[in-house]
């Protein structure tokens, strides 16, 4: 364990962003770096810098990859480092950097996956760009990273990335974090196929790929299955040879600052100077210029408020500032020409010579002044019409250190899921918006501070630095469910043990599926017939050792094959048992009827719409195999539909499973499976050796019920529970007569 602590160390942060956290700038031909205070940049220092034994090397500088708007020429020769950063430009010429960032980041992903899709550009130059860019960013990063390295890409701009790094530096830990809102399928769909696809698998080529909502990583599991075709179990994406584990990681402020600055003189001035001079309620919203935030609509509630609850007049001020963005882009401009009017319209409408409703302002904000509208106001106005995470409530909730205040939050921010003692409201709904200024208005203080005191424990457990440690702590854990699963190929040394253990073992089991492991995978499943040869051995071993055939098949297609063979029969995932020298079957006592009518309609839809697909009815159990299909890519994307259809529709009362086989997807009741027949079979024995060979997903049920102590062979290089793995089908019969063959007869 030590070891493995100390190689965990040994390795530097590499984080990868489309923009460098500093100004570089240039006097007398030296190069300064003035580091921004963003949440990321404070977060990512922390990683560093614990102390509880960090994840990276912490001897070693944070070597930040992203753009720069410098040239080349400017920075020559530069080293571009401060005392805990080195930073790595990327120069991505103009006409790319134009079709690239302003083009397909925000004209199309940033409308896309905040569903304004009416917005959303499908340029092919600026997806050109898109390849273009990132693969820029790759070669800065194939020029600095080492063996142990781990890195970290951000965000949308940089979804091609984790598949090139993993593909030419497979070693390397990657991880990816998306900070906006990923869409529903429905949109997603909207992008081409080639483009999708390019997005989905290149953000699969991380380890950790962390989402701010568990909505967003629904979302993303749904794409993974319908365009590329990876299914997931709780989360984690078994990609054959590693696996992905997508997860939902909510980013947050830093609580300790945001709390301790409402003391700070400076907040404290601003804070009273807001207050003499608005003697009256007051609620206060700041957002970037952007039409994701519901400015406009966030006006129209206020201009209801008004219009409803005429008692409020003159006792209220709405303080409304909008941080200047993109406004040399026309839509954004017409935008901010829109708010402008608006706000002038409500106040000549509401406003008199002493009183106006609301005072707008389009600027930045410095620091201790926007800590000081926070804690001078009566009420956050936080109205997105969608929004990832959305850091100003945080702000908010962690600023009021006096736990006074009321936050109004649109429940399309990502923030609503954790913050739910917000006056919750839908963006759209102006009466909504209305409602709940007057409510927050006239809520008392103490339940204003039982509220505000909830969300800010809950900021404050997990706040910006939880998040970092949170996202890495997942990367070592998958590290050791990857040494759990991994392929271990039987060696000469291997097979010689599990041989000697079988020659010193006088009681013995064996399990054996069928497909795939007995018989050979064929195009038509019934065709799929064990050899001659096969069959003798298995013979041999059922005369002296207990011997069972474990398949998904029905009993009369297995009965067929091995009524003349000494062996116990389980057919159809463990649903029926044929014992040794018995003709009777055994229908599983947790077996129930009468569920197959609703689910049969819906697998027959899908074979209708899938040339050469068919449902096959088996005695507790339905499979639709698409192994014969027409059209093999059709049919795969058929099938991906079907399954997330089945396991959306399938409600936990029916207790039936879907399972996701090799060219089939088969549904049967849960309480039993190969798992559970497997190990009923084994605790009424007292066996000294027990082997099961399987190459299926539904095998996985098997490997995972045996004891620690029994031999699992899993065929093939899919990751698995199995302790070993050999490479095909046709080794088989030579590892078992191998196995065998030191027993005389």
């Amino acid at each position: 364990m030590e070891n493995l602590k100390q190689q965990k160390n040994e390795g530097r942060l590499i984080i990868v962003a489309y923009r460098l956290p500093f100004k570089i700038i240039k006097e007398n031909d030296q190069v300064q770096l003035f580091q921004n205070s963003g949440g990321l940049v404070s977060a990512v220092l922390s990683l560093v810098k614990d102390k509880n034994g960090p994840v990276f090397n912490e001897g070693e500088k944070i070597q930040w990859v992203g753009f720069s708007e410098n040239t080349r020429e400017e920075l020559e020769g530069q080293s571009l480092t401060n005392d805990d950063f080195q930073a790595h430009p990327v120069f991505i010429p103009d006409d790319v950097n134009e079709n690239y960032y302003e083009g397909f980041c925000n004209n199309l992903i940033w409308p896309l996956c905040h569903y304004f899709p009416s917005l959303a550009r499908f340029n092919d130059e600026y997806f050109e760009a898109y390849q273009i860019a990132n693969k820029l960013f790759f070669d800065k990063i194939q020029e600095i990273i080492q063996p142990g390295d781990v890195v970290w890409v951000q965000d949308y701009q940089l979804m091609l990335l984790p598949e090139m790094i993993r593909s030419k530096f497979p070693d390397n830990k990657i991880g990816f974090f998306f900070h906006i809102p990923f869409p529903s399928f429905e949109l997603f769909r909207l992008l081409p196929v080639t483009w999708r696809k390019a997005i989905v698998n290149g953000i699969l080529g991380a380890d950790v790929v962390g989402f701010h909502t568990n909505d967003y990583v629904e979302y993303f599991l749904k794409a993974a299955r319908l365009v590329s075709g990876y299914g997931n179990k709780l989360h984690y994406i078994n990609m054959s040879n590693r696996i992905v584990k997508v997860d939902s990681f909510p980013i947050s402020v830093d609580f300790d600052k945001f709390n301790d600055a409402y003391d700070e003189p400076m907040v404290a001035e601003a804070r009273n100077e807001v207050r003499q001079s608005l003697n009256q309620k007051i609620i206060f919203s700041v957002d970037r210029l952007d039409y994701s935030k519901g400015i406009i609509h966030r006006l129209r509630g206020f201009q209801r408020f008004l219009e409803r609850y005429p008692q409020w007049h003159e006792k209220v001020s709405f303080v409304m500032v909008v941080v200047p963005s993109r406004d040399t882009i026309e839509q954004y401009q017409q935008m901010k020409s829109e708010i402008d009017q608006t706000v002038g319209r409500i106040n000549a409408d509401y406003g008199n010579i002493y009183w106006q409703p609301i005072i707008y302002q389009y600027r930045s904000m410095p620091y201790h002044e926007l800590v000081g509208m926070y804690t001078a106001s009566d009420v956050a106005l936080i109205t997105p019409v969608r929004d990832g995470m959305n850091l100003v409530c945080k702000e908010y909730v962690a600023s009021r250190k006096d736990r006074k205040g009321v936050l109004i939050l649109s429940e399309m921010a990502g923030a609503a899921a954790e913050l739910g003692e917000a006056l919750i409201i839908n963006p759209l709904d102006v009466q909504d918006i209305a409602d709940a200024i007057k409510i927050a208005f006239e809520m008392p203080e103490e339940e204003q501070t039982k509220r505000m005191d909830a969300m800010r424990e809950r900021i404050k457990a997990y706040d910006v630095f939880a998040w970092t440690e949170d996202f890495f702590t997942q990367m070592t854990m998958l590290e050791q469910e990857h040494e759990r699963l991994r392929q271990v190929f039987l060696t000469n040394k291997g097979i010689d043990a599990i041989r000697h253990a079988y020659t010193s073992a006088t009681n013995r089991i064996l399990f054996f599926d069928y497909d795939g492991t007995l018989a050979p995978i064929v195009p038509d499943p019934s065709k799929a017939i064990v050899s001659e040869d096969v069959k003798k051995l298995i013979l041999e071993i059922a005369k002296r050792d207990t011997v069972i055939i474990i398949s998904g098949r029905d009993r009369h297609f297995l009965d067929n094959l091995f009524k003349d063979l000494p062996v116990h029969i389980i057919a159809e995932h463990g649903a029926l048992i044929r014992t040794k020298g018995s003709d009777q079957w055994d229908l599983n006592e947790s077996y129930e009827e009468n569920w197959k009518e609703s689910i049969r309609p819906i697998m027959d839809i899908y074979a209708k719409r899938c040339p050469g697909a068919f449902v096959e009815e088996k005695e507790t159990s339905l499979a639709w195999h698409y192994r014969t299909a027409d059209d093999k890519e059709y049919a795969q994307r058929r099938a991906q539909e079907l399954l997330w259809q089945l396991k959306n529709y399938i409600q936990p009362e029916l207790n039936l499973q879907v399972i996701d086989g090799s060219k089939v997807v088969e549904v049967k009741k849960t309480a039993f499976n190969k798992g559970t027949a497997a190990r009923s079979f084994v605790e009424n024995g007292n066996y000294d050796f027990v082997l099961a060979i399987g190459d299926d997903t539904t095998d996985e049920d098997m490997f995972e019920a045996l004891p620690e102590t029994a031999f699992t062979i899993k065929i093939g290089d899919d990751l698995s529970a199995a302790r070993n793995h050999i490479k095909s089908q046709e080794e088989v019969f030579h590892f078992l007569n191998f196995m065998v063959s030191s027993i005389a007869e």
